[in-house]
């Protein structure tokens, strides 16, 4: 999926350039965005559920592209939402079952000889739920004879309290639809057959029915968790309500979440981390190879917060009260500091974006010794490091008090990541 990131980011300058605003206007317009990304998340995952409901009634190798097309298209407006995390808790209690990552994928489905076993890290890292309709978990008899968003939600996510124990959300859907990718660093995505979701004699490599329950229980799941979050930013909805009760708590709220996403969270975590083990697993969309496109649109997720102004997949843009304006007030060196170095990253982005889409992926930029790779990657990642400073002089400026954001130890102590 190609952006015209000049159109993205003039539409954004001009409008993202208000008068003085006060608090409570800031933080009605943050809520509005919130909605607006969310509602637009909701939407494109509607719409990949009935992409998934026609891959499994009708499957083809056209259903499955097109399958595949609504999820990369989901992707778009969700990426833009995780600002929203860190600051707000009641965001960060639900993501965990919406974009976690990384996953165990044997837990869901076959996988090659090659992924290994159960480790003692995780019992359950081969359990393969689709080719077992009982087993034991925790102790426990699972019937899993049939598959619903119940039994993903209650019984597998983070089974046995294991994070990788992944069983909902965008990347067991990306797991199921594409497969693992098996090319190392080479060049090529996930490739899983159309006809695992097959029927009869068609049907590749088993239980091509329950694999089908298992994605359009999955999907459903995925829109009725959105459905949920909608609802946390409507007019009386808790989320809102939450950042509108205290304006200094909810200006705090928008800045970890700005600060905490930048830094620890994708240029530590998602970014530093990955290109130090030179491991294409650390991927955020690792069977797809749209981790491109994920770490472009978390980067701009944050430029539009800022800068008070979204635009949705139909093209309406909702603006209003930014807190760049009341950074401008406080100190405008740091307000227009701050805005070069947000342009800078999504410059930045845009250049690793560029690559990928001209068939450089980002797991090959990952391979170690690929000085270009490590050029692309590493200067998104200074990028992020610096508008995160620049974010800590916007916290002074405001005299926010109490903020720490999240942090790594790709960035703040890297030689603890291989011990």
């Amino acid at each position: 999926m190609k952006t015209r990131l000049s159109a993205i980011l003039g539409t954004v300058a001009m409008i993202a350039s208000p008068a003085f605003a006060d608090k409570a206007a800031v933080l009605d317009n943050y809520a509005d965005i919130a909605l607006a990304k969310y509602t637009d998340s909701l939407t494109t995952a509607q719409s990949l559920l009935e992409a998934v409901n026609a891959l499994t009634a009708n499957p083809s190798a056209e259903n499955l592209q097109a399958a595949r097309a609504a999820w990369l298209a989901s992707r778009v407006p969700y990426q833009q939402t995780e600002v929203y995390r860190f600051g707000n808790a009641i965001v960060d209690d639900w993501e965990g079952k919406v974009n976690a990552w990384p996953l165990d994928e044997g837990l869901i489905d076959y996988v090659d000889a090659t992924y290994g076993g159960a480790t003692d890290e995780n019992e359950y890292a081969v359990l393969n739920v689709i080719a077992n309709p009982s087993f034991t978990l925790s102790g426990q008899t699972i019937d899993a004879a049939q598959i619903t968003p119940a039994l993903l939600e209650g019984a597998l996510h983070e089974a046995d309290g294991v994070e990788s124990n992944v069983a909902t959300g965008y990347h067991a859907i990306e797991f199921l639809l594409w497969g693992q990718d098996l090319n190392g660093h080479g060049a090529g995505a996930g490739n899983r057959p159309w006809t695992d979701y097959a029927m009869g004699a068609t049907c590749s490599n088993g239980n091509c029915d329950r694999r089908g329950a298992y994605l359009v229980a999955a999907t459903e799941l995925l829109v009725s968790d959105l459905e949920w979050m909608v609802a946390q930013w409507q007019g009386d909805g808790a989320a809102r309500s939450t950042v509108l009760g205290d304006e200094t708590a909810g200006i705090a709220t928008i800045l970890t979440g700005m600060g905490s996403l930048s830094y620890g969270e994708q240029a530590g975590e998602r970014m530093r981390l990955g290109l130090l083990l030179n491991d294409p697993e650390e991927e955020h969309d690792c069977f797809s190879d749209n981790t491109h496109n994920s770490h472009f649109f978390d980067a701009l997720g944050i430029r539009n917060v800022y800068l008070g102004s979204y635009t949705g997949i139909d093209g309406t843009v909702v603006a209003g009260a930014s807190l760049s304006s009341l950074v401008a007030a406080a100190d405008a060196g740091v307000d227009a500091e701050l805005r070069a170095r947000l342009d800078t990253t999504m410059l930045e982005m845009s250049e690793m974006k560029t690559a990928a889409e001209a068939g450089f992926a980002y797991d090959m930029m990952l391979e170690r010794g690929n000085a270009k790779g490590e050029a692309l990657i590493m200067g998104a990642v200074d990028a992020l490091v610096d508008q995160t400073r620049s974010i800590e002089r916007a916290v002074t400026a405001l005299g926010v008090d109490q903020i720490a954001f999240e942090g790594s130890d790709s960035l703040d102590d890297p030689n603890a990541v291989f011990q």
